[in-house]
């Protein structure tokens, strides 16, 4: 089985290039056609749309995985039309060249589809109603590949992080390092999920596809969040606290709650983003473990490597 993966540098993608390897053979694909480290791979740049029409008529693959994505949230409120390119309009071009080759198509998408308002987890089914231009450049993109009518399974995924690439938690890391404190938004409620989380569940929900009598009825939107839930604030106490114990920070400095007025940002995020993920489980028998867990182990990931480039410089 041929999987086309687009946007294999970025935290999603690097975990996906892993966990789908035993799948069958796995051709990454990035913006700049190189991969972390160096290593030459093929091109795939969601702004291209003829170079990314040609890729997938090239590679003929059974499964086009996308991760690669517009993410600066904040950026675009002032380039929705590069967002809107990247996010939405890509994925009508995506979904059908995968209807050319009976593909399917895997694509993620966010909580930040949804206006945040709400006072239970969301559900695949519930209003949208994105309150930033990036949300509504993501919602775009669904209702493209959904217009297509091509074989999918469209992922909405929360507070997304991981070992690599820019996100919540290196960003943390980073700042537990310079400051004597931190001040963190502690009125917007979610669950965060690690990559990894992300990357293992995409490859579990395939492999249950590839045994199923009639594949077609286990497409479709499906939430895909760790279980739990805290604020950003409750995030970023036990980012510290877990570093500090693993020697990624010198120690846990205090992490203060404020109201998101005092933290202003260009972009406006939702206030609630718990996705109810019982979709997943009825169709796949998938439960997702706490969000807790994942951190541990990302917090564990980025320890070892500290220690690998230790050891590395001590052995030069």
């Amino acid at each position: 089985m041929r999987i086309l993966l687009l946007g294999a540098d970025g935290q999603v993608g690097f975990e996906l290039h892993r966990s789908l390897a035993p799948l069958g053979h796995v051709l990454p694909a990035t913006r700049s056609g190189v991969l972390p480290g160096g290593l030459v791979c093929l091109r795939g740049d969601l702004h291209d749309f003829e170079g990314l029409s040609a890729l997938i008529r090239d590679v003929r693959p059974a499964w086009i995985v996308n991760a690669a994505a517009y993410t600066a949230v904040d950026r675009a409120e002032d380039d929705y039309d590069s967002a809107l390119s990247a996010n939405g309009d890509a994925l009508g071009v995506i979904g059908a060249e995968a209807m050319k080759l009976n593909a399917a198509v895997v694509h993620f998408s966010t909580d930040y589809v949804f206006p945040g308002g709400g006072v239970r987890p969301l559900r695949e089914d519930d209003p949208t109603g994105p309150v930033n231009a990036y949300g509504r450049s993501k919602l775009a993109g669904e209702h493209s590949l959904h217009a297509t009518g091509c074989r999918q399974l469209l992922l909405r995924c929360s507070w997304v992080y991981g070992a690599r690439g820019k996100n919540f938690l290196r960003t943390m890391l980073r700042l537990a390092r310079a400051r004597e404190s931190l001040s963190v938004v502690n009125d917007q409620r979610g669950a965060p999920t690690s990559a990894r989380l992300i990357a293992a569940t995409v490859a579990a929900m395939l492999v249950r596809i590839a045994a199923a009598p009639v594949q077609s009825r286990l497409m479709g939107t499906y939430h895909l969040a760790a279980a739990g839930e805290t604020t950003w604030h409750g995030f970023a106490t036990e980012i510290v606290g877990l570093a500090a114990r693993a020697g990624l920070v010198p120690r846990a400095i205090p992490v203060e709650p404020i109201p998101s007025r005092d933290f202003i940002t260009r972009a406006a995020r939702p206030h609630y983003s718990l996705l109810d993920c019982g979709k997943l489980a009825r169709h796949f028998g998938l439960e997702l473990p706490d969000w807790r867990e994942g951190l541990e182990r990302c917090i564990a990931e980025l320890a070892d490597q500290d220690e690998e480039r230790l050891g590395s410089v001590m052995g030069t």
